[in-house]
């Protein structure tokens, strides 16, 4: 069975543009990663749950924030993992000193045997257009661009967005090296 995921990209205006609200992974793994890493907040659709449903749940779970409005389905996409993400799009001017993220214990470092707890979001923050095409993972970004679209706002004019998370630079030789 396909795992699916449901999720909320909430947005708010200020001076005339949206800004969207993004949340950052916790955890070790992430601490040292920002562009391409933010995410919408989401989750697993639970067997026989709404998907709607599980999108507004796993908001709550990973922001601590009360969310209401109208909620407006964007689509969904495929992740690399096969995943397939659902998001909706709703206006919400929320207060984020209220954060507060679920947590999850991993082992840390991987082999060690040492198990530590983290949050599963360890910020979350509203970001312009530009930016939030900056921020989000590559695979989440065209919920961007449909929500700007939903809102009759062009995409934005950003630089060449960073790589997906894994991806490898060419070092100054050209050869391949992982990313730090």
């Amino acid at each position: 069975m396909r795992l699916r995921s449901a999720g909320v990209l909430a947005f708010r205006w200020r001076e005339g543009a949206p800004e969207f609200l993004l949340v950052h992974p916790g955890g070790p793994f992430w601490r040292a990663r920002d562009d391409g890493a933010w995410s919408i907040p989401k989750g697993l659709v639970e067997e026989g749950e709404d998907e709607l449903a599980a999108a507004r749940r796993e908001f709550a779970e990973e922001t601590g924030l009360p969310l209401a409005g109208e909620f407006a389905r964007l689509g969904e996409l495929r992740q690399k993992s096969g995943k397939q993400v659902a998001c909706w799009l709703v206006e919400a001017d929320l207060d984020l000193a209220g954060f507060e993220s679920n947590t999850f214990e991993i082992e840390w470092p991987r082999g060690s045997g040492r198990r530590i707890v983290a949050p599963e979001c360890d910020r979350a923050a509203y970001f312009g257009p530009a930016d939030a095409v900056l921020k989000i993972l590559a695979g989440q970004r065209a919920f961007v661009h449909d929500a700007l679209a939903r809102l009759g706002l062009p995409p934005p004019a950003i630089a060449t967005p960073p790589p997906a998370s894994g991806a490898r630079a060419a070092s100054p030789a050209g050869r391949s090296r992982p990313r730090r």
